[in-house]
């Protein structure tokens, strides 16, 4: 069996990639949740995660004693452990996109990584507003990511980003949730994207838990308090 060592389902994007992969797929896997306390070396969560990982991070997978610690990493081994499964797409031209989307998303986006962070269960429309109106880097960052799914979903014929379900979706689904999290206005069809993929049954399983998670971690929430 394997195993997936994530943090909370509410703030952990990174996490949420290769569990809605698994999930979505029909990949058993066990999973342990380390739940965040902070990300100074003295904090549990990575005294914890130091044990299992050399870079002390969420997500890890472990399978009969190898365990990968990179979310690209894991979707790269899932994919030849379970080949059966498809998750990348079988045309050799459309999996090379779909690398190089999972890539950039692994690597890009910062400005709207950093600005409209994950927060399920929150609703901040007024927040994704100011922060469209402040941050012209975020805007960037929302148009380069409309004009990448919208190539994406003409090329291939919808309704996800290659025809059916692969890898591409799982890495992009935090960034969807993102999306209604803030309320960010969208191309019509970019917002249909949107919204398949948040009815997607992985992602609808990850979302009630982070939902029933009621952990609310103040150093995640730059934009609200906790209630008295």
């Amino acid at each position: 069996m394997l195993t997936l060592y994530i943090g909370n389902k509410n703030y952990s994007s990174w996490s949420m990639r290769p569990w809605v992969l698994m999930k979505q797929a029909g990949i058993p896997f066990d999973e342990v949740v380390v739940r965040f306390d902070g990300f100074e070396p003295q904090s549990q969560f990575k005294q914890r995660m130091a044990e299992i990982s050399p870079v002390g991070k969420v997500p890890v997978l472990e399978d009969d004693g190898l365990r990968i610690w990179d979310s690209l990493a894991i979707a790269e081994y899932l994919a030849e452990r379970f080949p059966r499964r498809q998750l990348w797409p079988a045309d050799v031209p459309a999996r090379a996109l779909a690398r190089a989307a999972c890539a950039d998303m692994h690597s890009g986006f910062t400005a709207l990584r950093s600005h409209l962070p994950m927060n399920i269960e929150a609703s901040l429309a007024a927040v994704g507003e100011r922060v469209l109106r402040e941050q012209p880097a975020v805007v960037a960052d929302v148009r380069r990511l409309e004009s990448l799914w919208l190539g994406l979903l003409e090329a291939h014929g919808g309704p996800l980003l290659f025809g059916a379900f692969s890898i591409a979706d799982a890495f992009f689904a935090p960034v969807a949730s993102r999306m209604r999290t803030y309320a960010v206005p969208l191309h019509p069809d970019v917002q249909r994207y949107v919204d398949r993929v948040l009815a997607l049954p992985g992602v609808v399983a990850w979302v009630d838990d982070a939902v029933a998670e009621h952990d609310f971690r103040p150093f995640e929430e730059p934009y609200r308090q906790a209630a008295p």
